[in-house]
C-alpha cells in the first residue's frame, strides 16, 4: 500500500510540476472521461475527483456516457468521444473483451488511452504480449482484494460458519470477476463456511431478490450474501427484508452511495464496502497529464477502500467516502 501512495503522490506531482513549468503550455490538452454509466453515485464520484484534477493542471475534461452498463450502448459513445480528437481518454471498459477493438481505434487515432475502474484484456498493460495491452495505465481499487475484504467481514459477521452466496451481475466484467474471485480465495480459509454457486442477476435488483428467496428455499441455513456490485446486494437485502430474514441472513454491499447510509442503519445491509472513486477519477487525470507531458507514469496504480457499518457510519472520517449524488 505504501508504495502504491507513493506512485500516486508522484504521478500528482510530477503532473503539477510540468504543468507550473509551462510544459505544453501552447496547446490545452483535452481528456475525455467514459464512465461505465453516467447515472451512477460510483461514476459521479469519479467524474468530481475528475474534475478536480483536471482544474489543477489546466486541462478540458469531457464527460460522456451512456445511462446503462452495457458495451452495445458505451462503444457508440466511444466511437462519437474519438471523432472529437481528444489528447487522452479515460474509459471505464463495460466489457474487457469487446472493448479490446473499439478501443484500438483510438489509439490508432493518436489518442492516448488509460482504463479505470475496469479493464480490458487481463489489465496488464504495456507488457508486449497479448493484443489489449496497449493502455498506458490501469487505475482502479484493488477488486480481488476488496472481495477478501468483504469475505473477511462477512465470515466475522456470520460467525465463521454456514452457508453463503455470491450475487454478482454477469461474467466477463472485470470488476466484479475479481470481486468474486477474492471472495471465494479468502473464503477457503474459513473451512466453517459453505460457498454455493454464484447467481448472475444481469444487474437486475429484482433479480437478485427473486434468486436470494430461491437460495434460501434451497437451503433453509443460509447465513451469508455478498453482493459483488450495488444493484446485486440491495436486490439481495430486498429479498432477504421479503422473506423477514434480516439479521439472519447477512448482507455485504460492494459501494456506497448515500442511501446505503439509511440502509445501514436499518439493518437492511449490514457492512459495505466503500470504494475511492474520487481518487480513481483524480489520479486518472493526473497519469493522463504527466504521460502527455513527457512524464513516465506506473502501468497500474490502485486506490483503496473503507469499511462501513451501522457502528461507524456517522464517522467523519468514514461517511467521507460515501459517493457524491
Amino acid at each position: 500500500m505504501r508504495k502504491l501512495i507513493a506512485a500516486m503522490a508522484a504521478v500528482a506531482v510530477g503532473a503539477t510540476m510540468f504543468a507550473s513549468a509551462g510544459y505544453a503550455a501552447d496547446k490545452k490538452l483535452t481528456i475525455a472521461l467514459i464512465p461505465g454509466l453516467t447515472t451512477d453515485a460510483f461514476y459521479i464520484s469519479m467524474r468530481k475527483g475528475a474534475e478536480a484534477a483536471a482544474k489543477a493542471v489546466g486541462v478540458e475534461l469531457v464527460f460522456q456516457g451512456a445511462p446503462d452498463f452495457n458495451p452495445v450502448l458505451q462503444v457508440p459513445v466511444l466511437d462519437a468521444v474519438i471523432a472529437r480528437h481528444p489528447d487522452a481518454i479515460l474509459i471505464a471498459p463495460t466489457d474487457k473483451n469487446q472493448l479490446v477493438q473499439p478501443l484500438k481505434k483510438a489509439v490508432d487515432a493518436g489518442v492516448t488511452v488509460v482504463t479505470v475502474d475496469t479493464f480490458i484484456g487481463t489489465g496488464k498493460y504495456q507488457t508486449g504480449a497479448g493484443d489489449a495491452d496497449f493502455p498506458i495505465s490501469y487505475i482502479a481499487s484493488d477488486n480481488i482484494l476488496g472481495g477478501e475484504i468483504a469475505a473477511r467481514a462477512l465470515a466475522k459477521a456470520v460467525g465463521d460458519k454456514g452457508k453463503v452466496f455470491v450475487s454478482n451481475v454477469k461474467p466477463g466484467i472485470s470488476t466484479t470477476d475479481q470481486r468474486e474471485e477474492g471472495f471465494k480465495r479468502e473464503m477457503k480459509n474459513h473451512p466453517g463456511i459453505t460457498v454455493l454457486d454464484t447467481q448472475f442477476n444481469d444487474d437486475d435488483a429484482n433479480k437478485a431478490a427473486s434468486q436470494l428467496q430461491s437460495v434460501l428455499a434451497r437451503n433453509g441455513d443460509l447465513v451469508g450474501v455478498f453482493g459483488a456490485n450495488l444493484f446485486s446486494a440491495l436486490g439481495a437485502a430486498n429479498g432477504v427484508k421479503q422473506a423477514n430474514k434480516i439479521g439472519v441472513v447477512k448482507v455485504v454491499a460492494f459501494d456506497a452511495p448515500n442511501s446505503i447510509v439509511d440502509n445501514l442503519k436499518s439493518g437492511l445491509v449490514d457492512i459495505a464496502i466503500a470504494q475511492h472513486p474520487a481518487e480513481i477519477g483524480y489520479y486518472g487525470v493526473m497519469t493522463a497529464y504527466a504521460h502527455l507531458t513527457g512524464n513516465s507514469v506506473p502501468t497500474s496504480i490502485g486506490t483503496g477502500f473503507t469499511v462501513m457499518d451501522k457502528t461507524n457510519i456517522d464517522d467523519p472520517n468514514v461517511a467521507r467516502f460515501i459517493y457524491k449524488e
